[in-house]
């Protein structure tokens, strides 16, 4: 356990090459891989979140704990894909079309993956067809949209419509978040749930793909 809490510290700090020489370590240890990014780099990740959320840290402490997270998960994906170990759900990520803000997205991103989550960011500029197209395709849970301008989020509307038509609201989860969305808007486009900010993101896509 002591090595695992040595990665989650170093991970915090963002030190990333002392998290992947400590994944190696535990790796060669023998310490199973799901063991690893769940109690060493998903749990660095929370602390990080929590502290983030309480603004103990700013985003580009957010950018290095997320650069070091990322150092351990590259040791850790040919070990999941040997043992077929599966992510936690698919989510697909992406600023709406015409519109090409994101910082925020990119954060909501970041604290997907180290929550365990396998995300598909498409980019920004992304129309309703793609983020429907890639979720089925990519057998995805949830789909995060994001929109900083107000003229661009009738594009989430369609997206919402679309996942409606073809039957798969009960399958794919639509959530949405950006500067001027709010929850009355989402209840309005029937999506899931607004997320506004990136930990409420990643707080409602547990909740989402836990419930079945």
């Amino acid at each position: 356990m002591e090595l695992l809490q040595q990665i989650s510290e170093n991970l915090q700090r963002g030190e990333d090459e002392q998290v992947a020489q400590l994944t190696r370590q535990a790796i060669d240890a023998g310490e199973p891989p799901r063991k690893i990014l769940d109690d060493a780099l998903i749990a660095g990740m929370a602390v990080i979140g929590k502290k983030f959320k309480a603004h103990d840290i700013f985003l580009p402490d957010v950018l290095l704990a997320a650069r070091a997270m990322y150092a351990g998960l590259d040791l850790l994906k040919p070990l999941f894909l040997k043992d077929e170990i599966p992510a936690r759900a698919k989510v697909v990520i992406g600023t709406v079309q015409g519109d090409l803000h994101d910082i925020g997205k990119n954060l909501v991103g970041i604290m997907l993956k180290g929550a365990g989550y396998e995300v598909i960011d498409l980019g920004n500029d992304v129309s309703p067809e793609r983020f429907v197209d890639t979720a089925l395709t990519e057998n995805a849970s949830v789909i995060g949209l994001s929109a900083l301008l107000t003229t661009t989020m009738p594009v989430m509307e369609r997206v919402s419509n679309l996942l409606r038509e073809k039957g798969l609201t009960d399958r794919v989860k639509l959530i949405i978040g950006g500067a001027p969305i709010n929850d009355d808007y989402a209840k309005q486009i029937g999506a899931a749930a607004y997320g506004f900010d990136a930990i409420k993101a990643v707080e409602i896509v547990d909740q989402l793909t836990t419930e079945g």
